[in-house]
């Protein structure tokens, strides 16, 4: 009998998860196309970054990174911030359940797979082998992950809904404390441009 794994069965399902469940949103957002955004915007991180300030970062290990950054949520849900950080008791259970969510994503891959797919939804590697050039990548794919938050922001806000206000200026603000040279660049140079409508775009 030939063997069979659901680990993108499950994956595929990550369209279903919608974010921002707490918040009146004019567009809906899953998180599949949250996971694609990110990875857009590792992308450009990076190469902001490789290009510009002379860094070194692995384009294409983040962006894979960044692809499967929020593979636990089919398990867990998209838990809004304001639930998942109300205290430290929560938040310690919520990546308690994210951990073991990553397991169980894991026993879903073949064992011959299982290596590379380990360290992309989450479980970080033994014996020391999570590098620092990893850590580095997480800090950037984190970014990411901020950005498209503050993107999607800022395009509510464009389409007269204020229910996202108060949320743009604590993201904005995370992202300032981030100190990124790389984050600086993009909302200078690229993050202008999303409040625009596709006439103005056109123009």
């Amino acid at each position: 009998m030939v063997s069979q794994y659901h680990f993108l069965a499950y994956l595929y399902r990550l369209r279903y998860i919608k974010r921002w469940s707490l918040m009146r949103n004019m567009v809906s957002e899953n998180v599949a196309e949250h996971s694609y955004h990110v990875a857009l915007l590792t992308h450009v991180l990076c190469t902001i970054g490789n290009e510009i300030y002379g860094r070194h970062y692995d384009t294409d290990r983040a962006v894979s990174m960044a692809l499967f950054h929020d593979a636990t949520e089919v398990f867990t849900g998209d838990i809004p911030t304001p639930v998942k950080h109300q205290n430290k008791d929560i938040l310690s259970n919520f990546r308690e359940i994210e951990h073991t969510a990553a397991h169980k994503l894991l026993d879903m891959v073949p064992e011959e797979l299982a290596s590379v797919y380990k360290q992309m939804v989450g479980i970080p590697l033994a014996n020391g082998e999570d590098d620092a050039n990893a850590h580095r990548l997480r800090t950037i794919i984190k970014a990411a992950d901020q950005l498209d938050a503050f993107i999607k922001c800022t395009m509510e806000l464009s389409a007269g809904n204020r229910e996202f206000a108060v949320a743009k200026n604590q993201i904005g603000e995370a992202l300032q404390r981030m100190e990124l040279q790389e984050v600086d660049y993009f909302l200078t140079h690229f993050a202008p441009s999303l409040e625009k409508t596709l006439d103005e775009l056109s123009d």
